[in-house]
């Protein structure tokens, strides 16, 4: 259902419960964007577009950090959803697409638009999102230390497939109609397979979404693609005050590990399982090229992104890579798919490379990891991205020397570094340039998806910069698309 009949002000829906936002602050002339998550955050994106007539939602991603923000991913939903017809998706990630479970679970039946690549990611990565909430609340309930009893998931493996029956795949560069006088169009965003920067044509006026934007002359990904104009612009800001160094990350991550290892120590990698753990394969098959590493074992302990790594010979047109490079970096690690296997790579002694999700250590196979090698001078943590506030990755980052694991503090004498040249997110600069080939001023450009200092920064140069209407929206507040 695309359109429904006028609404009272007091009929509350699927989004606008969760972030509590006020139908009567919609802009008079009728068409706006409330900011549902990503705003004050980089995590829990997800937009609506609002006429008072038709609804529209772009993303709809897990809140990650803070309690206060994990807690959103929690809020009630009334079984009423069928107003909200059309979620664009972005792509893959769990940030983006992580709560599409929870609501296909509290009655959701509408459609996903999304690539064909993020589609097939999607496949891997929302089951699995599923099975490590049913393990985590398995373990929490097991061992006592959570304070819900009993705890539960959020969604579950089922939940997911549930989700994924609503996904309709679509392609890049082709206009795709919604409704009556309604259209979107997705182009290359670069970040990850599959990912776009989502333009929709609403009767007339168009409203860019970034998504997330990958880097410029990445060696894995292809560039991005912005369109050529758009009236309205949402941009992302996870690197809105930061360039990343401009180092050669084969070399930097070569030289990392080798001196973890000539000490007798274990490096441990926590990496997104879709988009970095694939880029690392690919530094790490060149290190062997180049005569490095090649006595050290590598370790790939995440099925799930050895489901993903598989994806991108499926997708050789998404990046770079030619067949035989491909080939070579899904070929660099030992993949470790069993329970056992990884609780025996644990217990090993002998130094290593281990890479396992999740990227910020918020979850999955690495908490066990850490909780054994953090602890050992000896070793090396060695992250490869943005952390988020409130996650032990960004704890870690910023010094902490304990960090708390299954109800455990666990000390951090470990090594602790952060390879931010090898993110896949646009820094500062490249955000600028990403905005700068618009060929002509968006009537008013929202910058999200970013800590407040990242936005705040991002948003001056906009305005100082290229003169253009910018401003810095409030979760939950409305933006105006007149």
């Amino acid at each position: 259902m695309q359109k429904r009949k006028k609404r009272h002000h007091s009929r509350v829906t699927i989004f606008e419960r969760e972030a509590r936002i006020d139908l009567a602050k919609r802009p008079a002339d009728g068409l706006g964007v409330a900011f549902l998550g990503a705003s004050g955050t980089v995590t829990g994106s997800r937009y609506l577009v609002d006429d008072g007539e038709t609804q529209i939602v772009v993303d709809s991603g897990l809140f990650q950090g803070p309690r206060d923000l994990r807690r959103l991913n929690w809020a009630s939903i009334p079984p009423e959803v069928a107003d909200v017809g059309q979620v664009l998706l972005t792509h893959a990630h769990l940030d983006h697409s992580g709560a599409l479970p929870r609501m296909a679970r509290l009655g959701w039946d509408g459609t996903v638009l999304a690539t064909r690549a993020t589609a097939a990611l999607c496949e891997l990565l929302l089951p699995d999102s599923g099975h490590l909430q049913e393990k985590d609340a398995e373990f929490a309930n097991q061992h006592g230390f959570s304070r819900h009893q009993p705890a539960l998931p959020l969604y579950t493996q089922a939940d997911a497939r549930l989700a994924l029956q609503l996904f309709r795949p679509i392609e890049f560069g082709a206009w795709h109609a919604v409704t009556d006088g309604i259209r979107v169009r997705y182009h290359r965003a670069g970040h990850i397979l599959g990912a776009a920067s989502i333009e929709i044509d609403w009767k007339g006026r168009t409203i860019l979404f970034s998504g997330d934007i990958g880097r410029y002359g990445d060696a894995v990904m292809k560039d991005p693609e912005p369109p050529a104009r758009a009236d309205y612009v949402l941009v992302e800001s996870t690197y809105g005050d930061r360039r990343h160094e401009q180092v050669d990350p084969t070399k930097t991550l070569g030289d990392h590990v080798e001196r973890c290892v000539e000490r007798g120590g274990t490096v441990v990698i926590p990496a997104f399982a879709v988009g970095r753990v694939q880029s690392l394969l690919y530094h790490f098959s060149r290190l062997r090229a180049q005569g490095r590493l090649r006595d050290i074992p590598i370790f790939l302990d995440s099925p799930m992104a050895i489901n993903a790594s598989g994806l991108m010979c499926d997708f050789m047109d998404e990046h770079r890579l030619a067949r035989a490079e491909c080939e070579a970096a899904c070929s660099v690690a030992h993949y470790v798919r069993e329970v056992e296997e990884s609780k025996e790579l644990t217990a090993n002694p002998a130094p290593k490379v281990i890479i396992s999700a999740s990227g910020m250590a918020t979850g999955g196979r690495v908490l066990h990891h850490l909780k054994r090698f953090a602890p050992d001078g000896k070793n090396l943590i060695l992250f490869s991205g943005f952390q988020a506030a409130g996650t032990r990755g960004a704890a870690m980052i910023g010094g902490a020397r304990t960090i708390k694991i299954h109800g455990e503090y666990i000390p951090v004498e470990a090594d602790v570094a952060n390879l931010t040249m090898l993110s896949a997110h646009a820094d500062s600069d490249e955000l600028m340039r990403w905005l700068g080939s618009l060929q002509e001023p968006p009537r008013h450009v929202y910058v999200t998806h970013g800590e407040p200092t990242g936005a705040q920064v991002l948003a001056k140069r906009v305005s100082e910069n290229l003169g253009w209407a910018c401003s810095v929206p409030a979760l939950g507040s409305w933006g105006m698309l007149a």
